[in-house]
């Protein structure tokens, strides 16, 4: 893996670099393990002082985490996910997901204008992969198929805005999903299923204000599941208290 020519003199700007490239590019990706020291060090041909500086700036960003014991993982994609993760750590659950809400209202709005035949079968086949991942009681591939389908809705707008700061943001819920899969809530899981048909039905329909209840009303239901899961919870950490999507 030699590292590409940079007008910047620092070998550690130069690791740096190319570690933010390598997750950029989705060669290490959020929430996998980077490789050790030793390694980084033989496939950089950099000194291992280098290596620990490149780590621990990249740990001070937000797009490291360092796990006692276990090595270091991806935590965000580029500085403005980890900025955003920060953000939304210090956010009550409930803050986030009206954020999240008006996110996905306007992803499904633009899918619903802008989709192509093959956004289209991409949402068929992520929707089939979340349905199938629930009926097999898999809770991690569950959420792995659940951030997956709202991202491919996401895509299917077309604006590269909006979908960059909707996958930095679902990376930073991910873990929320977590804690409340698996607790009792309102209604039937299979109506969180009939949802999200919804949302896909009308984006094949083309039809924006459609979309958009489907999108909402999903969410509301997931906002009062928090509610009744978490009724003390008038802040804190997302992280630790969501409901299932």
């Amino acid at each position: 893996m030699p590292l590409r020519s940079t007008a910047r003199t620092s070998l550690v700007d130069l690791v740096i670099e190319q570690m933010e490239r390598l997750i950029a590019e989705g060669e290490w990706e959020v929430g996998e393990k980077i490789p050790a020291e030793p390694v980084l060090v033989e496939t950089l041909d950099v000194g291992r002082n280098t290596v620990r500086e490149a780590v621990r700036a990249l740990v001070h960003t937000g797009m490291l985490e360092p796990r006692q014991g276990d090595g270091t993982y991806v935590r965000a994609s580029s500085d403005f996910g980890a900025a955003v993760q920060r953000r939304l750590r210090r956010a009550a659950a409930l803050e986030a997901y009206e954020v999240r809400a008006s996110l996905e209202r306007d992803a499904a709005r633009y899918a619903a204008l802008r989709r192509t035949g093959e956004d289209l079968a991409a949402l068929r086949a992520a929707l089939a992969e979340r349905d199938r991942t629930w009926s097999n009681s898999d809770v991690g591939a569950f959420i792995d198929a659940d951030v997956h389908f709202h991202r491919t809705v996401a895509a299917a707008a077309h604006n590269s805005v909006l979908a960059e700061l909707y996958e930095h943001f679902s990376d930073a819920l991910r873990g929320t999903l977590q804690a409340v899969i698996g607790r009792p809530l309102p209604d039937s899981v299979r109506h969180q299923f009939d949802a999200h048909t919804a949302i896909v039905d009308a984006i094949e329909a083309r039809d924006p204000d459609a979309a958009e209840r489907a999108a909402l009303e999903h969410l509301t239901e997931a906002m009062d599941a928090l509610r009744v899961a978490r009724p003390e919870d008038d802040g804190g950490d997302p992280a630790a208290d969501a409901p299932s999507t």
